[in-house]
């Protein structure tokens, strides 16, 4: 890896890393706030709609913050991706960190945590998303150290279909939950927000599908192995 290359990955991870802070210090507020026990489940469904609102547009610019410096500091595309997946990574890890400073929280790795709102709330237990920012930082060591290495058309559509499992599982319980239920989507019913806080305010997941998140890793791994073994050779 070039010199550049290395003082640029110092400098984004300064970034991610004081960005997660203020990220954190958001959440902090908002746990004293409406979760003063530090308990996520059942969700606390009294937090006013534009509150709910503004946090969904607070998650959609931190994801443009993240592409903004990748943009900014990456050569190539895939130089670019390279330096988004390793900011978001450094910044979730850190996040985790600083909530632990802060909180004391979480108690375990197993502990669950909500991970995004957009376009469903995404949950699982802490040491998931912190597997996947590592893979993540594996990843775009390996992307940044051959420069010249590019990805197949297998390597592409493996990552794809590994990130779709993660996602999936993310997602899982509160897809699955209002499937279950019996919640259809009819945009004529006025009762939907209603059916929506009346199942949230009372469920608490306590099953993760780690058959996807494993196949999921299992695959995004494997990419990343085979570009360093060609890399290599």
């Amino acid at each position: 890896m070039e010199k550049e290359e290395k003082r640029k990955l110092v400098w984004v991870g300064i970034f991610a890393i004081a960005m997660a802070f203020v990220e954190t210090m958001v959440v902090y507020y908002l746990r004293r706030l409406y979760y003063p026990n530090n308990i996520l489940f059942p969700l606390n469904v009294s937090m006013p709609t534009q509150i709910l609102l503004l946090e969904w547009a607070r998650e959609l610019s931190t994801i443009i913050m993240l592409l903004a410096i990748a943009a900014l500091t990456g050569r190539k595309l895939k130089d670019k991706f390279a330096y988004f997946v390793y900011a978001f990574a450094i910044w979730d890890i850190f996040y985790y960190v600083w909530l632990k400073v802060t909180l004391d929280w979480p108690s375990s790795v197993m502990t669950w945590d909500v991970l995004f709102l957009i376009p469903v709330t995404w949950v699982s237990p802490v040491i998931c998303p912190i597997i996947v920012s590592m893979s993540m930082i594996l990843g775009a060591f390996v992307i940044l150290n051959y420069p010249k290495n590019e990805f197949t058309r297998k390597q592409k559509s493996m990552l794809i279909i590994g990130a779709i499992l993660v996602y999936t599982s993310f997602v899982w319980n509160y897809s699955t939950l209002f499937l279950k239920k019996g919640f259809t989507l009819k945009f004529s019913e006025i009762l939907i927000e209603q059916q929506i806080i009346s199942i949230a305010s009372t469920y608490v997941p306590d099953y993760f599908n780690w058959p996807l998140f494993i196949i999921g890793m299992i695959l995004a791994l494997y990419v990343i192995y085979s570009f360093w073994k060609k890399g290599k050779k």
